[in-house]
């Protein structure tokens, strides 16, 4: 079996074959291309080999096509074309936002921060459509199908690209009310005697307060009569005067400065910061560059002290 008639002709071959119907003779070709005849022969020869069929009568004076030759001139210009408007297209892809951008998120940082931010570039780039989708669970954005994760803490997946968008940390606090009551925690192992509020978010370990202060990191055990799987649930519960809370200073912020809030154990905190992890660069796609961009550049204004 001839194996060269089960393969398909080259873009090259297909481009040199219409410039040589074009110019009408193979000298006239070899210029057009900045080749030399033996060149342009050589394609022609390949294609025809490939195409198991003579697509030119050659004669010394000028070339026509054959009746397959007409055909093939045809699909050339046709495949050529279609070629041309797929370059084009992912070209597109990287230089315009246009399309499908599927980005998830953790419940309440994606219902809270995410999400405006969302609303804001769907204004500003009308030819990206953006789904945005919220868990309270680990997410495999390859196998479920996402563009871009927004992810709150350092513990990022080390096949993915990550890129953080702002420092965050979390804080402890209570309400007046609740500290005036129990007294104020003055150390680590204080917080035994307390009501503490536990968040189950993610893969976090329940029960367990990872915190650092300076260089040390400490790991504190917990207990606490409520517990949640949403932070917003936790927030309202402290608020209610019924424990110590663990929270982002992004969500609690306002509520120190109110006084509803009281921040304990200044010296203690946990790393939350903000991180967009997407499998593919950002060069290769306009939509997750102009996505994570405006991201990064909208959190920055946002206070994260």
């Amino acid at each position: 079996m001839n194996t060269k008639h089960e393969e398909s002709p080259l873009p090259d071959d297909l481009r040199v074959f219409l410039t040589v119907v074009r110019k009408g003779s193979f000298a006239g070709a070899a210029q057009a291309l900045d080749q030399s005849p033996a060149y342009v022969s050589k394609r022609i020869k390949i294609l025809e080999d490939t195409l198991g069929t003579r697509l030119l009568h050659r004669t010394t004076r000028r070339i026509a096509l054959t009746d397959a030759g007409v055909r093939a001139q045809q699909w050339a210009v046709r495949i050529l074309d279609n070629l041309d408007d797929f370059i084009s297209d992912l070209g597109q892809v990287r230089k315009a936002p246009r399309g499908l951008l599927h980005v998830c998120s953790s419940f309440g940082f994606g219902r809270n921060y995410v999400a405006p931010a969302i609303a804001e570039l769907s204004g500003a780039y009308p030819d990206l459509e953006i789904r945005l989708d919220v868990f309270d669970r680990v997410v495999d954005i390859v196998a479920e199908g996402f563009d871009l994760e927004i992810r709150v803490g350092d513990d990022l997946p080390g096949q993915h690209i990550s890129r953080q968008l702002v420092a965050n940390r979390r804080v402890l606090c209570a309400t007046p009310e609740y500290l005036q009551q129990r007294g104020v925690p003055m150390t680590l192992d204080d917080l035994a005697q307390h009501d503490c509020l536990v968040l189950k978010e993610r893969n976090n370990p329940f029960g367990v307060w990872q915190l650092r202060s300076g260089d040390r990191e400490e790991n504190v055990r917990v207990n606490g009569r409520l517990s949640s799987n949403n932070g917003e649930i936790v927030l309202q519960w402290a608020l209610n005067h019924r424990g110590v809370l663990l929270r982002s200073m992004w969500d609690v912020q306002p509520l120190l400065e109110q006084g509803r809030l009281v921040q304990v154990l200044h010296d203690y905190s946990q790393s939350a910061n903000v991180w967009a992890v997407y499998p593919t660069r950002l060069a290769d796609s306009a939509k997750l560059r102009v996505c994570v961009e405006f991201l990064e550049s909208r959190f920055s204004r946002l206070r994260a002290n």
